[in-house]
């Protein structure tokens, strides 16, 4: 089925079934009221909020975004709205049409109802460690993904953003607890399960709510070892019928923040000559390079909704427009999302409902994005813009600028970028049904059925480049290419869900027990395709394969297929709101593994004890909430490759058997040899924590302290080279990771007076990761940026993963002298070919020389803290939000610096004047002018601090009397801006390095970060 035949009739469904559910809504007219409930401490719109007629059972519910509509008779006069943790409000209509209403909070979140997969539970009764967030917190913030607002909002979150466009941020929870078995944190959207959201518009979302201990999110199983994050989206209001319109909008400007400073041509020619001692006479221009390839870059984002309903039936329809210009010249992602939420109410006993969602994303040269080209041609251009000399002009006329002739290991960063073409459109589509049966008050049953199923196309094109006047006066080195080169690559993943559970409720006396038991069953298929061919024209209408090279092509393609079945189970026991008990048991199989290890078992149990409910506590004035609570539970991993205990053969070999002469017999040969044994990784974790809330719970708080143990953790282990195998390495369980740490949240919020509330938050995480067990294995290199450099972390014993190990530095040679005095201690020179200037290197085990065996440990990216701090102001109609975000204690790889291996590359300008210069600057710290190939070394490792404003937004809602001449609901503009400033220590672009674990804070082919400034409006009708 063609892509474009499946969107039309996704659009087609959709539209029939809003106008159908929406005809009840026509013609309706009587007395209307309708507005907007908001909570009074912080201005936040309030969900589910009851509005009833006083007397009656005639009213309905507030919509997500706080919104209500209720047709009233004559004789009814007062409203009351009702609400968990506020207190209920009588308000009596008179001749007003439009009654906007604010609740005043009893400061009894503790009771807030929070998911906790496959089920709700009120914050009072939970054991575990679990966190929620609202919508409404994350739509403060104009970002692609909600993951990116998340930042800095919840201790033991931590998120790993990139300036990327189209890029999902990487998410650790309770640090790093894997090396190769996949780090993805399971994302629960409406029941589907995945490992990515960025085709969820932010504006959908209700809540987010974060299992971060192993308790919580062992209800999952295998799938929870990296935290769970339950996302529920909007839903349509039993609103008497009527038709709720809302619109949000942001418009604003991208730009580079905290651009490396590089010599200008006079400060190159300066340092140049230094290293070489030859004056270079040719080139004149003075080119910044970053100015040629980067922009200020438009974003926009516009999202509308319309939900309503009966009491027989709800709906919500949105849809989004996205579009993020990158920095980098060309460089575009565009989205488009459509959802519907259905809900019917068949009966007293019987509930059923539909979700459906579809994204259009299309990213245009790409950074980093490709599974054609790796990092795209953005990434090389950027690279080549560090290194490119600055003496080279870009363009001369038509014709690009020789980088290449003056450095034939650079670019021309330009010709890159406007030149070659890389392209990935993907299509999603994610839909679910469910189930809802209540034959008695204590029991129900649950099934939901859903789909994920994705289309993505990926296009690369490299144009023809030559060394002459009639092509482009440019190439040379890297960018030579003699023939065009067109490659194609089509994915196709579809994937199902199946959960069928039943809840057995009761409560008798002081006794409230809830136990569910259910099975949950998932398959997953992908088949890709790719080919390429070389002398394809260079008009974009001939891109296709069967223009270019017969004798060139090239195609290669795969498939992958998974299965999981489990049994899950979980009670939860309260005695009398005092005691509570959650016991939790999963059974997981999967076909990843081989059959003797498919199947898995994952335990938990979680203990608490709201205190402040005791008969003792109730003569004290200071606590509001006081609770403990302690918890054990056991996860696994399975994210492995399907084939990772199947052995790899090669056919059709030919063995001479018997001597030569007797001729040659085909056969087969194992090329590379697999673990049959290999198993789960599992994950312990014990978690106890502490909860209070003082001062009629203005000020709440929460401290946590776990202990986090993986064991069985894949790594690739050494075999001798006389099995066969081609790698001489095999994967398998062969490592424990230890992650403990502690995490502090709190708040104060307060109302000055009924024109002012403001609420002050703040959060830090203290986390400390080592491997605590190679069990066989031998210590892991990683982190290899080639020239000479290599290899730049080590994973071993009683340290981080992908810790840096390198040379130390102990100075900088002064003189010959001492270079000569520098000796081991046998008298052998150790460094015999240095010069003055040059660096002095720890010969750590006394050899007498400098190599690999010197290396040494230079700290963790893992950093040792990170915290957030978020302000929130309410005065009158003003609102004004602050979140900052800060990282401590970890260090990062400057690999850009590092990668400078030619004396013709380009230097930063602060470099040119702070490096050693003789009797004129002897620096102990800075080499002196050289021509690159410097060794790995901690002169490179730098601190990973930062702190950074991530949000600033001050907002203004209309006033009432304004907005009902309007017949509009409720109306706020505002002005924000994102990344508004950060400081870092580090000499680099940005100390946020996402990567692999064995390859994470290293910065080499990473994009540029940014800082944005927009306008926006939300608008209700």
């Amino acid at each position: 089925m063609h892509i474009q035949s499946l969107i039309r009739k996704i659009l087609k469904y959709l539209l029939t079934a809003m106008l159908l559910i929406s005809l009840p809504a026509i013609g309706l007219s009587q007395q209307i009221i309708k507005g907007t409930v908001k909570a009074s401490d912080n201005g936040e719109s309030l969900p589910g909020v009851n509005v009833i007629v006083k007397g009656t059972n005639h009213g309905t519910v507030t919509n997500f975004d706080g919104f209500y509509t209720l047709d009233l008779k004559p004789e009814e006069k007062v409203l009351v709205f009702s609400f968990i943790g506020y207190e209920d409000q009588e308000i009596e209509i008179g001749t007003q049409t439009v009654l906007n209403v604010t609740l005043k909070s009893k400061n009894t979140a503790i009771d807030e109802l929070v998911v906790i997969g496959y089920g709700v539970q009120k914050k009072s009764d939970i054991t575990g460690a679990t966190i929620q967030l609202k919508g409404t917190e994350l739509s403060k913030q104009p970002v692609l993904t909600a993951t990116q607002a998340m930042q800095g909002k919840v201790s033991g979150v931590q998120i790993i953003s990139s300036g990327n466009p189209g890029s999902t941020p990487q998410m650790r929870i309770r640090g790093t607890g894997t090396m190769l078995g996949g780090t993805h944190v399971l994302y629960v959207v409406d029941g589907i399960l995945t490992d990515d959201i960025t085709n969820v518009n932010s504006s959908d979302i209700v809540d987010m709510n974060i299992l971060k201990d192993a308790s919580s999110s062992a209800i999952y199983g295998s799938r929870g070892a990296n935290g769970v994050i339950i996302i529920t989206t909007k839903k349509g209001s039993s609103s008497a019928g009527k038709l709720n319109i809302n619109y949000n909008s942001n418009i604003g400007i991208r730009q580079a923040s905290n651009l490396v400073k590089m010599a200008n041509a006079a400060e190159y020619k300066n340092y140049y000559q230094a290293a070489t001692g030859i004056a270079i006479s040719g080139p004149t221009a003075n080119t910044n390079w970053y100015k040629t390839i980067l922009r200020n870059a438009f974003e926009q984002n516009q999202n509308i909704s319309i939900s309503g309903g009966s009491e027989k039936a709800t709906y919500f329809f949105s849809t989004s427009y996205l579009n993020d210009q990158g920095i980098v010249l060309k460089n575009n992602f565009k989205r488009i999302t459509l959802r519907s939420n259905i809900d019917f109410n068949i009966s007293k006993y019987i509930k059923t409902g539909f979700q459906s969602s579809y994204a259009n994303a299309i990213n245009e040269n790409g950074f980093n994005n490709l599974d054609i080209n790796e990092n795209g041609n953005i990434g090389s251009a950027f690279n080549d813009a560090y290194r490119a000399a600055p003496i080279i002009s870009p363009k001369v006329g038509d014709k690009y600028g020789n980088v290449s002739a003056f450095n034939g290991q650079v670019g021309n960063p330009l010709l890159d970028i406007e030149n070659n073409r890389v392209r990935v459109a993907a299509n999603r589509i994610q839909a679910a049904g469910y189930l809802d049966i209540n034959p008695f008050s204590f029991l129900s049953y649950h099934s939901s059925i859903g789909t994920d199923i994705l289309f993505r196309q990926a296009r690369l094109y490299d144009y023809k480049f030559l060394n002459d006047e009639t092509n482009f006066d440019v190439a040379g080195g890297n960018q030579l290419n003699s023939i065009s080169y067109l490659a194609n690559k089509n994915v196709q993943n579809f994937k199902w869900v199946w959960d069928n559970y039943i809840t057995f409720s009761k409560k008798f006396d002081k006794h409230d027990f809830k136990l569910m038991v259910g099975t949950t069953a998932e398959k997953f298929q992908e088949t890709w395709l790719s080919g390429s061919r070389k002398d394809v024209p260079a008009d974009s209408d001939l891109w296709y394969l069967y223009n270019g090279l017969a004798n060139s092509s090239q195609n290669d393609g795969k498939g992958d297929i998974w299965t999981r079945n489990s049994y899950m189970s979980r009670l939860n026991y309260s005695y009398n709101d005092r005691y509570m008990l959650t016991a939790t048991l999963r059974r997981d199989g999967s076909s990843r593994f081989p059959k003797k290890n498919r199947w898995g078992t994952f335990p938990s149990v979680g203990l608490a004890w709201n205190i402040n409910k005791e008969s003792f506590m109730q003569s004290q004035h200071l606590f509001d909430v006081l609770r403990v609570r302690a918890s054990w539970g056991v996860v696994g991993n399975d994210q492995i490759s399907t084939d990772a205990y199947t052995n790899t053969v090669i056919p059709n070999l030919a063995y001479p058997f018997s001597g030569i002469s007797s001729g040659a017999s085909n056969g087969s040969q194992i090329n590379q040899i697999k673990d049959p044994n290999i198993k789960w990784e599992s994950t312990a974790e014990y978690d106890f924590a502490l909860e209070f809330g003082v001062l009629e719970n203005k000020l709440s708080g929460e401290l946590n302290y776990y202990n986090k143990k993986v064991d069985n953790a894949l790594i690739n282990v050494n075999i001798p080279s006389t099995v066969g195998d081609a790698d001489h390495q095999i994967l398998t369980n062969a490592t424990s990771i230890q992650n403990t740490g502690v995490e502090v949240m709190i708040k104060w919020k307060s109302s000055v007076n009924k024109n002012l509330s403001y609420s002050i938050g703040a959060n830090v995480t203290l986390n400390k990761n080592k491997v605590v067990g190679l069990n066989g294995g031998e210590p892991i290199w990683g982190g290899n940026i080639g020239a000479a450099q290599g290899f730049t972390t080590l994973t071993d014993n009683n340290h981080a993963i992908g810790s840096f190990y390198v040379l130390k530095v102990l100075g900088v040679f002064q003189d010959d002298p001492e270079i000569l005095n520098y000796k081991s201690s046998n008298g052998t020179i150790i460094q015999p070919t240095a010069k003055p200037g040059e660096f002095k290197y720890w010969d750590k085990n006394d050899d007498g020389k400098i190599d690999d065996k010197d290396r040494d440990f230079a700290g963790s990216y893992q950093p040792k803290a990170y915290f957030g701090v978020n302000i929130n102001v309410y005065y009158r109609k003003w609102d004004f939000s602050m979140d900052i975000y800060g990282n401590v204690g970890n260090k990062v790889y400057n690999g850009k610096r590092a990668i400078r291996i030619n004396g013709k590359d380009n230097i930063e300008s602060a470099l040119v004047y702070n490096r050693w210069n003789g009797s004129q600057n002897p620096s102990q710290t800075q080499p002196g002018a050289n021509t690159g190939n410097l060794l790995a070394s901690d002169y490179f490792v730098e601190s990973g601090d930062f702190y950074r404003i991530n949000n600033l937004t001050v907002g203004y809602t209309f006033p009432d009397p304004f907005l009902k001449k309007l017949n509009i609901s409720s109306l706020r503009v505002f002005i924000t801006s994102q990344n508004l400033l950060t400081l870092k220590k580090y000499s680099g672009f940005t100390s946020e390095l996402p990567g692999s674990p064995l390859d994470s804070g290293i910065e080499l082919s990473t994009y540029p970060t940014t800082r944005t400034i927009a306008l926006g409006v939300n608008l209700n009708f």
